[in-house]
């Protein structure tokens, strides 16, 4: 039988961070990843961390007091649901374990200069100073393992295969009226070019994929073992301790031997039969979650007596998706996160033709706006042609491209009025005219009279032309 000190279920961020400490603690460890890539949803993700106290707030004064973050959790958890060992031990530790993972070279992060919390008016919040993000990172030092890496969604690359992260789409935006910025994306695209002669897509990476690139590479220096398209059937029990699991791989059943433990890291089940359970009854709902985020960790676990999470306020992370149906039948998904909804020119309507939320609002209080009434979901996003121009919509990307073919397929509609737009869209024509009219009275007198768009530091952070480098 097959033995490792440690065997870890889950190819994403946990699962590389417990791998790795293991390693630099000289453990030998096995990887185990049910899909034939590595890197789970924590690479399509966009990497960030909400830490208090890092090193990076500290060198650059923003650090704050834990009971600063202390307050602010417990305000926005709520007395019932809050826990304060759990708040503790990661106000605490959260510091400490970012420090040993990047002393190591797991991990690579740096202070984002301007990210509010997604709460900002109360107690605790902050403007800068917890956010962190990945810095980029060259994928071909997997070297390759490079091609077994998860890639993000189609949709969010540029020209097939490029990744780009915050500061690359303002440049991008900018390149025909900024020097700096032509040269920075003629950079970006002559690195791309030079990439596509070798590989399936560019090895610049950003975001999540650069954060499970990096972890990885040093996994992998330090003897970590990765098997991949492998499905754990069982753990093993021994004497009340998991020593081991029973897999299955390419019609092979076998036992593999843990002497430390096993490190479940399975994901979620956001794309298993399991979620309708839980989530909020909708007509339509679309998970960015890889197919392999089953809830197994549900079904391996519950032999051994394990308790589900219970009283939780909330068990899913939201974001509102638009989806393009391809001629062969196949779909495409994005997740509207940051890139659109908070944009001038921009504004979300439901079925009866009136805006229902605050489309600069985080992309999880968005989506549950969407849930909150049945007429909410399916809703449009709805741009005028500058802000189409300048910005984009979703996986239309902004000028000089092209959109003709995602409105050919039903993706984007485009109309000369609203009148005409909302007939398109099968919602009141008079209705959308009166929601639009009002909306652009409040834009000119400077204050939304409905949902208070652009009201605190968060809400504004996301629709800036030009957010701070």
């Amino acid at each position: 039988m097959k033995s490792w000190d440690v065997i870890v279920i889950g190819s994403g961020a946990a699962g590389f961070a417990a791998a790795v400490t293991a390693c630099c603690k000289g453990l030998s460890v096995l990887m185990l990843e049910k899909a034939p890539q590595f890197g789970g949803t924590s690479a399509i993700s966009g990497g960030a961390v909400w830490i208090n106290d890092s090193d990076q707030a500290r060198q650059q004064g923003k650090s704050g007091p834990e009971q600063t973050i202390k307050t602010y959790l417990k305000t926005i958890i709520g007395e019932q649901h809050y826990r304060p060992e759990m708040v503790d031990a990661f106000v605490s530790s959260g510091r400490e374990a970012l420090a040993f993972l990047e002393k190591e070279g797991a991990v690579k992060y740096s202070l984002r200069p301007l990210s509010p919390d997604y709460y900002p008016d109360e107690p605790g919040a902050v403007d800068v100073g917890r956010a962190l993000e990945v810095v980029e990172y060259d994928g071909r030092r997997l070297g390759d393992r490079f091609r077994e890496l998860r890639s993000p969604p189609p949709g969010m690359l540029l020209f097939g295969g490029m990744m780009v992260n915050r500061v690359d789409i303002q440049h991008f935006l900018d390149m025909r009226s900024s020097l700096r910025s032509f040269t920075h994306c003629t950079k970006l695209l002559l690195r791309y070019g030079r990439d596509r002669l070798k590989y399936p897509r560019g090895t610049r990476l950003a975001m999540g994929n650069a954060l499970i690139a990096r972890m990885a590479t040093l996994a992998f220096r330090k003897g970590m073992s990765l098997q991949l398209n492998v499905n754990v059937t069982s753990l093993i029990e021994s004497n009340g301790e998991v020593t081991g699991v029973e897999i299955e791989h390419a019609g092979q059943k076998s036992v593999l031997h843990a002497h430390q433990g096993v490190v479940l890291a399975a994901g979620g089940f956001a794309a298993g039969r399991l979620a309708a359970q839980y989530r909020p009854k909708t007509r339509q709902h679309y998970t960015m979650s890889p197919d392999a985020n089953d809830g197994a960790a549900f079904r391996l676990t519950a032999p051994l007596n394990a308790r589900q999470g219970a009283d939780l306020p909330s068990n899913f992370f939201w974001a509102p998706v638009s989806v393009l149906r391809h001629a062969d039948g196949s779909e495409e998904r994005f997740p509207h996160l940051v890139t659109d909804r908070a944009k001038p020119g921009v504004i979300a309507v439901n079925q009866r033709a009136v805006r229902f939320v605050n489309e600069s609002n985080s992309y999880h209080h968005f989506a549950s706006a969407m849930q909150s009434l049945e007429e909410n979901a399916p809703c449009y996003l709805i741009c005028d042609a500058l802000a189409m121009k300048r910005y984009g919509l979703g996986l239309a990307r902004p000028a000089p491209v092209n959109n003709d073919a995602l409105i050919k397929a039903g993706y984007l509609h485009k109309a000369d009025s609203l009148a005409q737009l909302a007939q398109a869209l099968g919602i009141d024509g008079q209705t959308l005219t009166a929601t639009v009219s009002r909306y652009n009275h409040d834009a000119a007198s400077g204050s939304d009279t409905e949902f208070a768009r652009g009201g605190n530091s968060y809400k504004p952070r996301n629709g800036r032309s030009r957010p701070p480098a």
